[in-house]
């Protein structure tokens, strides 16, 4: 009843709020805007998400755009938990992540939780496909991640603030103060989150029996249950400056805090009282970078270092009966990554680009688990104290004799600790086919290696100090074309067919000894196809609409020996891989409302090497569907946004990850609020 009143209120109050607006609609004039296609940019697969996409509502986290907006396979472990992101049938540590040029992947796992990576931080944000990543970064063996800020192209002051509420006593506020001048651009964000995520599911993993009066069991039904102790807390603070001397030097300094207190909810298997568990993950990490530009005529160069630290506990505790909370496990965990990166442009003429870099991440771990069984049996505090260096250095050289051709051949090679990859090379060449409609034919190949993670190599009980680097090569060739009419329409589409071949694929297993351990897998091959489309219209009497969609094909498949004469995993899909994802947004616009629909899909997935069928060795497919309605209010002194966000519309029973239970139809209310100066 409670939130049958809020919904209506609100939307009362939207539709009211027509009178309220003092600024007409007014038509501008058409604009042409053409282009030439930048030289960095020939032959990559790149899927780049715009600002609307980014500042969809404060709430979602970039694991929330890229599973609407992209292609690749989200995992999701629940609401405001783990969510990794793995490109083109491969795992997340295969997936590379850069902030502002700095990567930012975990030393220990290798991989990145983009459930801590507030939208509303992220200025830029794109995808390089495969082999393209390589113009980046090494180890990127599905792809790279790029995610950046940026100074604002405003001067004087710029302030908004916004205000969420949701379903399960979730609270969202962002503020941002922006202040630009001549030669000075500064901002401050800060994104608070807090939630007691007690959504209520329906546990297909119990079944409850009904009995009549003489205890016999005449029927059975699945409970509906609360997530339990799922409780989170999550504060960002993102303060940036920039200097431009105007004469071609641009200076800039920006420091990334996050502080996140989380319960992790109990599975659908757990039985007992949630009052006798605490099981619960907090992390800080403090991310600074420095950044020195200069930018000439023909040339430019760039100079960049950070560190990054990460301290991170995890807690389980337990009553063992008498009312006394006991420690099962206490983890701590500290990371640090010193920087350093150089990068320089050349431009002899407009045919020839040539550009080379080196960057360095120096990585210190230090692990430490309490009351976990070793190797040996025994009982007591393990953990590794470890540091590596990682060196990678490119150069590339770019050619484009016309405007219908391009190719581009780079060279790179990566160390990790004393180990040196042999010579990376990637080939890209690009044409014109049809310059009407920009029918754009796209090739690539490229060598890529990926070494183990500390934790990988060290961890206790199951690390493998003999485990090789991952490598293999891969393949890419696509059509893209975009053509419209200045006004009315604008149509890009896309085709991109993948091959990617991986030797010594590391991969967790169990052991007879209880625990998994990593080993190299003979061979994985992964290929596909992927597909994109978009389509903008501009419609009579101030109508808009924007239509999004995309679609992977990508069977992975485990094509290497059998590892035992009972493996029957050989010739079977990797686990946690759909063969198939889709995406759709659909965006309608009249003058100050505007209407979002967002819709994802993710084919079946395994649970198991062996791809076993039994209710616990495989996931469903589902469909999830979003959608939002805002109204912008124009007042004299300030500028006003009311959304009402409903995530899950059709009530869908689905899991991401098997256990882990997952909400079903929610609300969110925000109010956005910039004063005008």
């Amino acid at each position: 009843m409670k939130k049958a009143t809020i919904i209506s209120a609100i939307i009362i109050t939207a539709s009211v709020m027509p009178a309220f607006s003092t600024t007409p609609t007014r038509k501008l004039k058409e604009v042409t805007v053409t282009s030439i296609r930048p030289m960095k940019e020939i032959g990559i697969q790149e899927t780049r998400f715009d600002s609307t996409a980014l500042r969809d509502n404060i709430a979602l986290s970039m694991a929330d755009i890229l599973a609407f907006n992209s292609s690749v396979f989200v995992k999701n472990y629940g609401r405001a938990t783990l969510s990794t992101v793995a490109f083109r049938g491969t795992s997340p540590s295969h997936t590379q992540v850069t902030w502002n040029g700095m990567r930012i992947n975990s030393p220990m796992l290798g991989m990145t939780d983009f459930s801590t990576i507030p939208a509303y931080f992220i200025d830029g944000a794109s995808l390089l496909h495969g082999t393209s990543s390589v113009n980046e970064t090494g180890g990127g063996l599905g792809g790279l991640v790029r995610l950046s800020t940026r100074p604002s192209d405003k001067n004087g002051w710029d302030i908004e603030y916004v205000q969420g509420i949701g379903s399960f006593s979730t609270f969202d506020e962002f503020l941002k103060v922006n202040y630009g001048c001549r030669h000075w651009k500064t901002s401050t964000r800060i994104v608070y989150s807090s939630s007691a995520n007690d959504f209520t599911y329906r546990n297909r993993d119990k079944k409850e029996n009904i009995y009549d009066d003489n205890h016999n069991i005449i029927g059975s039904y699945y409970p509906k249950e609360k997530n339990r102790s799922g409780a989170f807390k999550d504060l960002h603070i993102l303060q940036e400056a920039y200097y431009d001397t105007r004469h071609g030097d641009r200076l800039g300094i920006n420091a990334w805090f996050t502080a996140s207190n989380r319960e992790l909810p109990m599975m659908t298997t757990d039985y007992g009282d949630h009052h006798d568990f605490e099981n619960r993950q907090r992390e800080e990490t403090l991310r600074t970078l420095l950044s020195w530009g200069h930018y000439a005529q023909n040339w430019k160069t760039d100079l960049r270092g950070g560190y990054i630290h990460t301290w991170m506990a995890y807690d389980y505790r337990r009553d063992a009966g008498n009312g006394i909370m006991t420690t099962m496990t206490r983890s701590r965990n500290n990371t640090s990554t010193i920087f350093g990166k150089a990068g320089w442009e050349f431009y002899p003429d407009s045919r020839w680009l040539l550009t080379t870099d080196i960057s360095a991440h120096q990585q210190f771990v230090k692990s430490s688990d309490k009351n976990v069984t070793t190797q040996d049996g025994a009982h007591g505090t393990v953990g590794y104290d470890r540091g590596r260096i990682e060196l990678s250095g490119s150069a590339s050289v770019k050619w484009q004799p016309s405007k219908r051709f391009g190719a581009s051949l780079v060279i790179r090679e990566d160390m990790y600790g004393d180990s040196w990859t042999p010579i990376i090379p990637a080939l890209f060449i690009d044409g014109v086919i049809w310059p009407a409609a920009n029918l754009t034919a796209k090739a690539s190949v490229s060598r890529n290696y990926r070494f183990p993670t500390l934790n990988d190599l060290y961890f206790l009980p199951g690390g493998n100090p003999s485990l090789k680097s991952e490598q293999g090569w891969s393949y890419d060739a696509g059509l893209s074309a975009e053509f419209g009419k200045n006004g009315i329409y604008r149509l890009t589409a896309g085709v991109n067919w993948f091959d990617s071949r991986i030797d010594d694929w590391i991969m967790w297993l169990p052991t007879t000894k209880g625990f998994f351990s990593p080993r190299n897998m003979k061979r994985v091959h992964a290929y596909g196809i992927e597909a994109n489309a978009t389509l903008g219209l501009h419609l009579p009497k101030g109508w808009s609409m924007d239509v999004n969609a995309s679609y992977s094909w990508t069977p992975s498949i485990n094509d290497g020996d059998k590892m035992s004469p009972a493996d029957i995993s050989v010739g079977k899909q990797l686990p946690y891989v759909p063969r198939h994802t889709a995406t759709m947004t659909w965006r309608l616009g009249w003058h100050y409302w505007s209407v979002l629909y967002k819709w994802n899909f993710y084919s079946k997935r395994y649970t198991m090497s062996s791809n076993d069928v039994t209710l616990s060795g495989t996931l469903p497919e589902y469909y999830m569907s979003n959608v939002s309605i805002e109204r912008m209010v124009d007042l004299k002194p300030v500028s006003l946004s009311l959304k009402l966000s409903v995530n899950n519309l059709f009530n869908e029973e689905y899991l991401s990850v098997l256990s882990r239970p997952m909400p079903g139809i929610n609300f969110e209310f925000f109010i956005s609020i910039s004063p005008k100066w």
